[in-house]
């Protein structure tokens, strides 16, 4: 059956084509003061910003500053203060000094093989904290690109959702027409009313994923979410995936298998540290104290020796010989070494493990990439055959209705398997240490800040 065109339905037609073009400008108005946001902007803003980050980075300067401290043990602690006190009879101690005017107090660590060990213990949780906050980066900047990736998706579906939407409208406004003409039938124009609320539905949702992913992206990098206006032109091609086994690469450069690796040599270490407690340790200790008369030390001295200026120098040498307390210490904390030398291997066994299915998921995915835009091409082919027998009057309505829905359904699942593919392709990327490389080219350049 041959179709034509009403006047009113071109009218329609026109009428559905400047509002679509009214839609568009409006749009562009509102984004006019926007402030545009490439994807290595939105990254170096998001490392200043990211409250995640701060943290990581205050967990480093917290491991450093316990370091620093059982390493200051050896340094003299020096302490000036005043035992002022009352005497009745022989003068007592206050606090573990005599009474004094002012006495000064210096201690440190001489000899002490625990100390030695809990340093080193220190030290490696340290490293720990510091590859936590590399992979603490690393999932930033893994987070704002995909939401940045994701956010190009919907935006650049909400566009085609657009002209799906005009063209949807004109399609029922016809059918519309062609039932009162009595062509159609009742269901041709619930067909053609499905395929409306269905447009409709998915900008819905399209426009609701695009508003919280665009808010996530503020919260991200502190730029407020109205002058967000991304560039997906900036985001980097994927580099080549790699053909061979990329478990042993992504276990060399895992974070969290390093991570792993520091906790479970500072277990070790703090283990040793609780058995040599039994070990005999000298410590350094010098005392000067002002004596005063009224404290009635001469009455107890011989006649002439009170002096008031007074020192003490010398070492502190203890020896245990029996402590079961700090025995059962040490064995709870050998067990702790224990279990952390475990969770290390398990780290290892489930990096290996997770970068393998990463690695076989990906090339499914960019399989199944490649079969849904092939069929997306062939939707698209159809419809233009379809468009072309309408226009040369052998084909009907209802074919180039069905062709339009079929094209936009395989556009939709077109970009959901691209970009699923580009997820994994990221994670895989993070797992083998180069989403960094591949995200930020020049990481020597500085942050920009935030308008």
């Amino acid at each position: 059956m041959k179709f034509r065109l009403t006047q009113r339905s071109r009218s329609t037609h026109l009428l559905a084509s400047l509002t679509a073009a009214l839609t568009a400008v409006l749009m562009t108005a509102t984004l006019g003061d926007a402030e545009p946001l490439p994807l290595e902007r939105a990254i170096r803003l998001a490392l200043t910003h990211s409250t995640t980050s701060a943290i990581a980075s205050a967990d480093v300067q917290r491991a450093l500053a316990s370091y620093r401290e059982l390493h200051n043990a050896y340094i003299p602690q020096l302490y000036l203060g005043s035992g002022l006190g009352y005497t009745y009879n022989y003068p007592l101690s206050i606090e573990g000094s005599a009474p004094a005017l002012a006495n000064a107090i210096a201690q440190s660590s001489v000899f002490n093989p625990a100390q030695k060990q809990f340093l080193g213990a220190a030290k490696a949780e340290w490293h720990a904290a510091e590859f936590q906050d590399k992979d603490q980066r690393n999932a930033t900047i893994q987070d704002v690109v995909l939401t940045y990736a994701e956010l190009a998706k919907w935006e650049a579906r909400l566009v085609r959702l657009q002209q799906d939407q005009t063209q949807a409208e004109h399609m029922e406004q016809a059918v519309a027409e062609r039932l009162q003409q009595g062509i159609d039938s009742a269901v041709d124009l619930n067909k053609a009313r499905l395929t409306v609320a269905r447009v409709r539905l998915h900008q819905a949702e399209a426009r609701g994923s695009a508003d919280v992913l665009r808010r996530h992206l503020s919260n991200l990098t502190g730029v407020p979410a109205s002058n967000i206006d991304i560039a997906p032109e900036t985001i980097p091609a994927l580099p080549p995936a790699a053909p061979e086994d990329l478990t042993e690469r992504a276990i060399a450069s895992s974070p969290a298998v390093k991570v792993a690796q520091e906790h479970s040599l500072a277990e070790s270490m703090r283990a040793l540290g609780e058995h040599r407690s039994l070990l005999p340790s000298i410590d350094f200790s010098a005392q000067y104290a002002r004596f005063s008369t009224f404290n009635h030390y001469a009455e107890y001295l011989p006649q002439g020796s009170f002096r008031p200026d007074n020192a003490t120098i010398g070492v502190a040498l203890k020896i245990p010989l029996f402590n079961a307390s700090q025995r059962a210490r040490a064995d709870a904390a050998q067990a702790e070494a224990l279990k952390a030398k475990s969770l290390a291997v398990a780290a290892r066994n489930q990096v290996a493990e997770d970068t393998l299915k990463l690695q076989r998921t990906a090339e499914q995915l960019e399989a199944a990439r490649d079969v849904a835009q092939l069929e997306y091409q062939l939707a698209q082919s159809g419809l233009e055959a379809a468009q072309t027998r309408v226009d040369a009057k052998t084909g009907t309505l209802h074919e180039l209705a069905d062709a339009r829905v079929q094209a936009a359904e395989r556009y939709l699942l077109f970009q959901d398997a691209d970009f699923e593919y580009q997820r994994v392709r990221l994670n895989l990327l993070r797992a083998t240490g180069d989403l960094e490389r591949w995200a930020l080219p020049d990481a020597a350049s500085p942050v920009p800040a935030s308008k």
